[in-house]
């Protein structure tokens, strides 16, 4: 089971006795590493189901799941592979009644939240100042604080109302029987550390936990491991000091420090050969990350070979900076044959804003090219617009949920009826669902109005009991077509655009959705990779109680040969050929790290962490490329509606690079001239 392992690879996954830090380089098979240990584990005589391995998102856990299941086969559907927010619902589903919580809670999405602020405020706030709200909450919940906590430190005026907000919202939540994303790291936490026996009942679970991307975790998130591997200290964390870059959402590199004082019988393994990039690459890398402290110092090598030298590349403006992204393109694919697909290329910007330049040229070239990060399956009106019946069905108390679906299509009920429905849900402390079934609520609404919305209360309980007994694909498809039919969605999605190919579009996202959703009660889950994992059948209720943990629908079509234009922040975690970092100035990156002289020396401090952080985003990024890369700045550089003067970044003198390879390679400008005359020859219209 551990062939093609090297040495510090092994003595990770064969390390059992106790806890262990694996600081893992910039490809250096962590996942390997993770999947391995799991089936060592097992070998050893520990019981699947008492394996968890945890990671970030949706995509990680679906590439571990299928690995462990090509290493350990059947023995990995009963390993809880997982990301932390999906632990956290498995936990709440099973105990949350301790904090008051029944099972069949709601989880509210950013926008839900936002909506439940600007309500608990009065309703007049516009929609940044309530995201700068949700943020703060965020921030603080994060850092382990209820409204009560947060209000005896908050520091000014303004944190101080926040926290008296908190205190309505958390209020709201608790009539909605309601969460939020960071209530399922937070709820967990307070189970095992207020109620000794559901902590008992998960250290007894839960024989060893591997944490994946462990730099990544917050304060909360430590909290919790500690509490779930109690004094045995049972668990692998796997990480890289150099590769935290969410600072601001939270990641605390305090984490790392941590580990070795709470439990001194740590073992710390490092992995330092690289399998990805060239040496060319990886000294550069190497150079970047130096002038950072470090916790755990390590070098990564790699036996690829030398490889080509890394470019950098200047430019007058952005709009020549993307021309010349373009012509490197052009010029790569030019100079092999067979030439590298589009999808081996990648563009990596700090900031989402400076994708527009490089669009315009890749579309000017007839290039095909995706912007990575856009919108998710799930944030699409139409889909949020389902997922609200879904959630009524599962929680009747979801009065985000209530609104959104009785008026999703419209049925007739109109503001005025639901601005009473709301008053007398509230005076009578009740939910506006549960309110439509009040012996007092005809005193209250006109007996037409009254005959609505007592339509539509008997119509979701019995969606509701439907839904809970329709199981398996075959049934869960049928249902919601005939579902579909009953609320004359389609013609809802049309009516409600002026495009008639956009409606078109919107419903083939409906379709898609219910065929994915039938999928998954049929036992049938999709992962990132295109295979396909069977478990037993689920009703369909059971697969609606999921449904909000997923950031982005499953991929099912192949991978799209396209050029990538990414940020660094979502590069993470992934790799291409041929990489080229743009708008690599002082101001965009390091981003604007300008300190007042005449501020306290803790401002200093928080600059220097800064800094820290740019850098190691720097260090992702090169670490992103296989074989060549080319980091680009321009001279000048927009900043609102002037053009500035524009220095290149610290980060590329810190790269260490050969003054000569950072000329340009003139058979490479020959070959951009080239392309460059080439298509400028397409474009211009024949003589007459």
């Amino acid at each position: 089971m551990s062939a093609g392992l090297n040495l510090a690879q092994l003595q990770a996954v064969h390390y059992t006795e106790g806890p262990c830090l694996v600081l893992a380089g910039a490809g250096s098979g962590k996942t390997r590493v993770i999947t391995h240990k799991i089936g060592r584990l097992i070998e050893t005589g520990l019981h699947p189901r008492r394996i968890a391995a945890i990671t970030f998102t949706n995509k990680a856990a679906a590439e571990m799941r299928e690995r462990a299941k090509g290493l350990i086969g059947k023995a990995a559907k009963d390993v809880l592979i997982c990301t932390f927010h999906a632990l956290g619902v498995k936990m709440v589903r099973e105990d949350g009644q301790a904090l008051g919580l029944k099972p069949q809670f709601s989880i509210l999405d950013a926008d839900d939240v936002v909506g439940i602020l600007k309500d608990a405020a009065g309703g007049t706030t516009d929609v940044a100042t309530a995201r700068q709200w949700q943020w703060t909450i965020s921030k603080w919940k994060n850092m382990g604080y209820d409204s009560r906590e947060a209000l005896a430190m908050a520091q000014d005026d303004n944190e101080r109302s926040i926290a008296l907000l908190m205190a309505r919202y958390e209020e709201r939540l608790t009539a909605y029987q309601s969460v939020d994303f960071d209530d399922l790291i937070g709820m967990p936490l307070r189970l095992l550390r207020d109620h000794p026996q559901v902590r008992e009942k998960w250290q007894n679970q839960l024989g060893h936990v591997l944490v994946d991307e462990y730099q990544d975790t917050n304060a909360t998130q430590y909290e919790l491991l500690k509490l779930l591997i109690g004094a045995r200290g049972h668990i692998t964390a796997v990480g890289d000091d150099d590769q935290s870059i969410y600072g601001w959402r939270g990641a605390t590199l305090d984490n790392l420090k941590k580990l070795p004082l709470d439990y001194p019988q740590l073992k710390v393994i490092k992995l330092e050969q690289n399998y990805r990039s060239t040496s060319a690459i990886l000294r550069a890398a190497n150079n970047v990350i130096q002038p950072n402290p470090k916790l755990f110092p390590k070098t990564l090598f790699s036996e690829l070979g030398e490889g080509e030298p890394v470019r950098v590349v200047d430019a007058d403006s952005e709009e020549h900076e993307a021309e010349r992204a373009v012509a490197r393109i052009q010029g790569l694919r030019a100079a092999s044959n067979p030439p590298p697909d589009w999808k081996d290329f990648a563009i990596l910007y700090r900031a989402n804003h400076q994708a527009k330049p490089f669009e315009k040229a890749l579309r000017k070239a007839n290039i095909p090219y995706k912007v990575s990060g856009g919108t998710s399956f799930f944030d699409r009106a139409e889909v949020k617009d389902l997922c609200a019946w879904f959630r009524l069905w599962i929680n009747n108390d979801d009065d985000p949920a209530f609104l959104r679906a009785v008026t999703s299509p419209k049925r007739g009920i109109g503001h005025t009826t639901l601005g009473k429905l709301g008053e007398f849900s509230t005076q009578h402390k009740l939910s506006m669902f549960g309110s439509l079934f009040s012996h007092m609520l005809p005193a209250v609404l006109p007996t037409k109005a009254h005959d609505s919305v007592m339509e539509f209360g008997r119509y979701v309980n019995d969606l509701e009991y439907r839904a809970r007994h329709t199981l398996g694909a075959e049934d869960s498809r049928a249902f919601l077509a005939d579902w579909l039919k009953e609320i004359n969605y389609e013609q809802h999605i049309y009516d409600s655009e002026d495009s008639e190919t956009v409606a078109a579009a919107r419903w083939s996202n409906v379709l898609e959705f219910c065929d994915w959703m039938a999928q998954r009660a049929g036992g049938q889950v999709d992962d990132t990779s295109g295979s396909t994992i069977t478990s037993e059948k689920k009703s369909l209720l059971e697969v609606s109680q999921t449904i909000a943990l997923l950031s982005t629908i499953s991929e099912r079509e192949k991978e799209q040969d396209m050029v990538i234009l990414s940020t660094l922040h979502a590069s993470k975690g992934l790799e291409w050929p041929h990489v080229m970092l743009v708008g690599v100035t002082e101001g965009m990156l390091p981003f604007k790290l300008d300190d007042d002289n005449g501020r306290q020396q803790k401002v200093s401090d928080e600059t220097a962490q800064r800094l820290q952080e740019e850098r190691r985003l720097m260090y992702v990024g090169i670490t992103r490329a296989q074989r060549s890369l080319a980091v680009s700045w321009t001279k000048r550089r927009k900043k609102g509606r002037e053009m500035v003067a524009a220095m290149p970044s610290r980060f590329i003198k810190e790269m260490g690079l050969d003054q000569s390879t950072m000329r340009e390679d003139p058979r490479e400008k020959l070959r951009q001239l080239r392309a460059e005359f080439a298509r400028k020859a397409a474009v211009q219209p024949a003589a007459s």
